[in-house]
């Protein structure tokens, strides 16, 4: 029944928008659980102005589902981006249903392809087992699935399913490497929202490159456990968890937690707030958010445009995946974005000059 009625609202949304559909100027309302795809029907049809129609004529169409917000301000709304560029260079129509439970992501997912849909797009390891249910069932139908691991598409009978997989030790080193230069206590910490390699994969990375660079630098960096938090939509762990950590002497922070990671910078700015300066960090990801909150004083970015970018030209070309596409500092899909004002000129060099190192495969060598 809770799948009937899903496919019901994505079908009566999907219809009703149909003739006024348009690109939305901030991110769709939550999906809950009951309503899973209802969201959908909000942004299914819409088209970016600038959008190229695809060489064969057809219009194709993709449709995103997620745990966490897309207007989380990290991993939500950062993922929902890279579909909508994507969408935009190569004329696919575009749907979304965030906020979703875990015991929705297969009727969610069944519902966009009983409606026709393309491509779906799973931004995270946990819907692995959802996305090769459906494309069991599905077989004329790719899936794309972000975070996938690299044996993930040889599970997948019907050669449908592709995973995206940035490089989780490069991302943990990028954030690193700035954590162990700034580091002034020499406790640094890394908030997880679930349990997943790809994170412990950034954990282990951050923890590695942070504890070199300031050995390097004639000092220490020790990384507090991991912390999981079980969601991604949780901010309130996010607050939690960073007090606690900053009272066992924690001053730069990195998360794998969406919505979580919100969390942990709005305790981290009220703390610094209270001392009155900014004496505790932040380090973001997947996007370059430098500017939305005082402590962030640099990101880690993936273009995942780029990859779910070459899972539609494979679509069009009339193939719906059995690969895995990589993402790496190398190949340019991970990166390095803006850097504080609050990181001196003299950390701000060093921290490019392993950057460098990393792209040219030599850090730690």
């Amino acid at each position: 029944m809770k799948k009937f009625l899903a496919m019901l609202l994505v079908a009566a949304m999907v219809f009703s928008m149909a003739a006024c559909a348009k690109a939305p100027e901030a991110a769709q309302p939550a999906a809950t659980e009951e309503t899973a795809g209802e969201t959908a029907g909000e942004t299914a049809g819409e088209t970016a102005e600038t959008a190229e129609a695809p060489k064969d004529g057809k219009v194709y169409k993709v449709a995103m589902i997620c745990d966490s917000s897309i207007s989380d301000g990290g991993w939500g709304m950062s993922c929902y981006n890279a579909m909508m560029d994507a969408a935009a260079k190569h004329g696919w129509e575009t749907a979304v249903s965030d906020s979703i439970e875990q015991s929705a992501y297969f009727d969610t997912i069944d519902s966009y392809c009983t409606l026709g849909y393309d491509m779906i797009y799973a931004p995270g390891n946990q819907y692995t087992d959802a996305v090769l249910q459906a494309a069991a069932e599905y077989p004329d139908i790719a899936f794309a699935l972000l975070n996938g691991a690299a044996d993930t598409p040889a599970k997948a009978e019907n050669g449908n399913v592709s995973s995206l997989l940035p490089n989780a030790t490069q991302i943990g080193w990028i954030a690193g490497a700035l954590a162990g230069l700034m580091t002034e206590t020499g406790t640094i910490a890394f908030i997880g929202g679930m349990e997943l390699d790809t994170t412990k994969g950034k954990y282990e990375g951050y923890k590695e490159a942070a504890a070199y660079v300031a050995e390097k630098a004639g000092k220490t960096a020790t990384t507090l456990d991991i912390v999981y938090s079980n969601s991604f939509s949780a901010s309130d762990k996010g607050i939690e968890f960073a007090k606690a950590m900053i009272d066992k002497g924690a001053d730069v922070f990195f998360g794998d937690a969406s919505a979580v990671d919100s969390g942990a910078r709005q305790a981290i700015d009220e703390y610094n707030a209270a001392q009155g300066s900014v004496k505790v960090f932040d380090i973001a990801q997947p996007a370059d958010l430098l500017g939305q909150n005082e402590c962030i004083i640099g990101s880690q970015v993936t273009d995942n445009s780029a990859m779910v970018g070459s899972c539609m030209e494979a679509v069009e070309a009339g193939k719906l995946g059995g690969d895995v596409i990589y993402g790496t500092l190398e190949n340019g899909a991970l990166s390095a974005g803006a850097v504080s004002d609050l990181v001196p000129a003299e950390i701000k060099d060093q921290y490019n000059a392993y950057i460098e190192e990393m792209k040219a495969g030599t850090f730690m060598k």
